[in-house]
């Protein structure tokens, strides 16, 4: 996964060297929001359909990373190490949630990690 996001920003490089690349942030906002409505409208549609638009989704937020800074393969190595965290809080507490099945069982679960990011988790 980490080489697909670096070919795709190598790629976003390449096309801004040319010219091809937003000056401002502002249109790349309304780019990602046009891509995830794209991705949203494919709900009922085509595995290789939905799989097109998320492809976009994420090439565009690549490039938002880009303009940003960020270097997109840490961002998600972060955001995996978070998730890891708050979710073992979670589950920490598991014993306390309702059972498989249970309706409450997901704001129960939602409240743990609303629990973890105040705790910094």
């Amino acid at each position: 996964m980490s080489e697909l996001l670096a070919i795709a920003a190598k790629l976003q490089e390449e096309a801004a060297r040319e010219g091809f690349d937003w000056s401002e942030l502002d249109p790349l906002w309304d780019k990602v929001a046009e891509e995830l409505g794209e991705l949203r409208e494919t709900v009922d549609q085509s595995l290789d359909r939905r799989q097109d638009e998320l492809g976009d989704l994420l090439f565009v937020v690549v490039n938002l990373a880009r303009h940003l800074g960020v270097d997109p393969v840490a961002a998600l190595a972060g955001a995996n190490e978070k998730f890891t965290r708050r979710y073992g809080h979670v589950m920490k507490h598991a014993q306390t949630l309702p059972a498989l099945g249970d309706p409450q069982r997901l704001d129960a679960m939602e409240a743990l990690w609303q629990q973890a990011k105040k705790l910094g988790l």
